[in-house]
């Protein structure tokens, strides 16, 4: 059976509206002739040596773990998770103590691109979309929420695109055995902007990540920055997610994809 792999991920680039200013990446790019030099003087050799002058290229990257497409560890949202199951609480998981199991398994799309921006979903909307589509849940599928912040990437109002996942929706996926999930926002709660509205009108603190702090009491870990994801069908498809193994890490980088059989 023929596979098409459908890439939902977007490329870590410098120079756009991707993150808040202070969390911007940067990329230096050092090409074959500027890295040609250095390499002859290790070798004792004259730069003509080298074919055409030339040696390697390089890039130089500045980032955090939450630049790109990246999988949040459970120790993002809260030093401790799993309060439900377990009295008091346990440490939170790093990012290289993730189960890979967790990472490559069915997808499930919810279409929530015609909620207005900083749209909290809610558990009856989650319901409804997946009546929508004629699927019902099964522990471990990863579920990826396609919004308007999708379209909207690298553009002046990415960071305040799209809907958000609230605490009750993101509890109904994680209390039916949901442990990865996906939003092409850039957080997996509304818009920080819409957010301290909220708090503003309401003096309500709790509203401030919600969805993410639901990792307090059963873990779970999501993407943010997906892309590319109204190419997919509403299931059918199986994801791949292994983040990037770094060391007590709070995210790690990964390179999303979405396997098609045909």
């Amino acid at each position: 059976m023929a596979r098409r792999i459908v890439d939902i991920s977007v490329a870590l680039t410098a120079g756009i509206r991707s993150d808040p200013p202070h969390m911007l990446p940067t990329i230096e790019y050092v090409d074959h002739h500027q890295t040609a030099a250095l390499m002859a003087q290790q070798m004792g050799v004259p730069v003509s040596a080298l074919p055409e002058g030339e040696y390697a290229a390089v890039e130089r990257v500045t980032l955090s773990t939450h630049n790109g497409t990246h999988l949040d560890a459970p120790y993002h949202y809260f030093s401790r998770m799993n309060e439900r199951t377990v009295p008091g609480g346990e440490p939170s998981w790093r990012i290289d103590e993730v189960p890979l199991e967790w990472c490559f398994n069915p997808g499930v799309k919810l279409d929530f691109r015609h909620l207005p921006d900083g749209h909290v979903v809610t558990a009856a909307e989650v319901e409804a979309e997946l009546a929508r589509i004629g699927h019902r849940l099964s522990p471990m599928e990863i579920v990826l929420v396609n919004t308007r912040a999708g379209s909207r990437y690298g553009e002046e109002d990415f960071l305040d695109s799209g809907c958000g996942m609230g605490r009750e929706a993101t509890l109904y996926l994680v209390e039916r055995g949901i442990r990865v999930v996906g939003t092409d926002g850039w957080s997996w709660d509304a818009p920080f902007s819409h957010t301290a509205r909220r708090v503003k009108e309401t003096g309500d603190a709790s509203l401030i990540w919600e969805g993410h702090r639901v990792g307090r009491d059963i873990a779970y870990c999501h993407m943010e920055k997906l892309s590319n994801l109204e190419a997919l069908p509403a299931t059918g498809f199986t994801v791949a997610c292994f983040p990037v193994k770094v060391h007590r890490g709070s995210a790690g980088w990964c390179r999303a994809v979405a396997i098609l059989d045909q």
